[in-house]
């Protein structure tokens, strides 16, 4: 009964161990950029995430089945502005 239960706790920890040692992709979408490309191609698509313009992004689709658009996570770098300013008196 012992030697059931180590064989099937090896097994169990089979595919766990498998996934200790494959690497992460990077992340799709940089919050530094706020331009995505998706490249369309026989085998699938792929997503770039580093431009700073859509005309930078355009010039890099030339002649691709890609398409450009703002980056859904990009980091907003507009901090908000102060309120409205209080009505003048005159005088």
């Amino acid at each position: 009964m012992h030697r059931l239960m180590n064989a099937i706790l090896l097994v169990a920890g089979l595919p766990g161990a498998a996934l200790v040692g494959t690497p992460v992709d990077a992340q799709t979408y940089d919050p530094r950029y706020p331009v995505c490309i998706e490249i369309y191609t026989i085998d699938g698509s792929s997503i770039d995430c580093s431009f700073t313009s859509i005309a930078q992004c355009a010039a890099t689709a030339s002649g691709q089945s890609a398409q450009c658009y703002a980056n859904p996570y990009a980091m907003q770098n507009r901090q908000p502005g102060p309120g409205p300013s209080p009505p003048r008196r005159s005088r």
